[in-house]
């Protein structure tokens, strides 16, 4: 099979935005007023210092954590977490299915047909061809972690958000995703939170620094060339360098 193969017809992509948001843990102010703005079409990543508030700010466009006034969210359907895929840190698998049943599980909650040759497709591309019928117990945990990327990828929504999705991986099966995550989600607006500078460097359309408390937001300059783009080449060495001296410089609350 080729990659076209696990392709649906594309759903429209279109620019996603976030307007006065502001979150609270308690006593503690992670972001105010904050404006994040998402192109369609592109992959945008997120990093900065852990604890900064990326992912909080991804559950907040999942739906997983409540806009408060005067917050202003523009994207599809104009409701959090309505018509994305969602990717946590954590793979999620219902450990009483199998890796196949985990793919399909988003078409088993809405009732409708499921794609079974797509899905294992999906597992095919992600290096899990025979271990469809195998339960999450059975994976270890870089195994669990493409299982839940497939599953990413077999919901094809328009807006896409991934937190840390390679992170549990070997670096050359991580460099491989990246590829083919890149491809199958070219025609979406998607957003990736990730520590790794050069998963960013090599997938991003645009890079954000969340910084600060309360967190802001600023873009930095990507590599030249579409992503994905070549890890050993000498302007994405030089990309992932400048990265790195921007995240060093920044200065974390003690």
């Amino acid at each position: 099979m080729s990659l076209t193969d696990f392709r649906n017809q594309p759903a429209a992509s279109q620019n996603v935005s976030l307007h006065g948001a502001t979150l609270r843990y308690g006593s503690a102010l992670l972001f105010e007023n904050l404006t994040l703005n998402l192109l369609a079409g592109q992959t945008t990543c997120l990093l900065g210092p852990s604890g900064v508030g990326k992912s909080s700010l991804l559950r907040l466009i999942a739906g997983l954590e409540p806009l408060t006034a005067p917050t202003i969210f523009t994207g599809p359907e104009d409701t959090p977490g309505k018509n994305i895929a969602y990717m946590a840190q954590q793979d999620l698998l219902l450990p009483w299915l199998s890796a196949l049943e985990n793919v399909l599980l988003g078409s088993r909650l809405r009732g409708g047909p499921a794609d079974r040759m797509r899905a294992l497709g999906l597992l095919e591309s992600v290096g899990l061809a025979g271990h469809e019928t195998v339960r999450p117990a059975k994976l270890s945990g870089g195994m669990r972690q493409r299982v839940a990327l497939a599953r990413t990828l077999m919901e094809d929504r328009p807006l896409v958000l991934m937190d840390e999705p390679f992170s549990s991986l070997d670096a050359i099966t991580r460099m491989n995703l990246q590829d083919l995550a890149a491809d199958l989600l070219r025609d979406k607006t998607v957003l990736v939170v990730t520590h790794d500078p050069m998963e960013a460097v090599r997938i991003a359309d645009r890079i954000l620094i969340m910084q600060g408390q309360p967190a802001e937001l600023r873009e930095v300059p990507v590599a030249p060339n579409p992503p994905p783009r070549d890890p050993a080449s000498r302007a994405v060495l030089d990309a992932q360098g400048d990265l790195l001296r921007e995240l060093a410089a920044i200065e974390v609350p003690g």
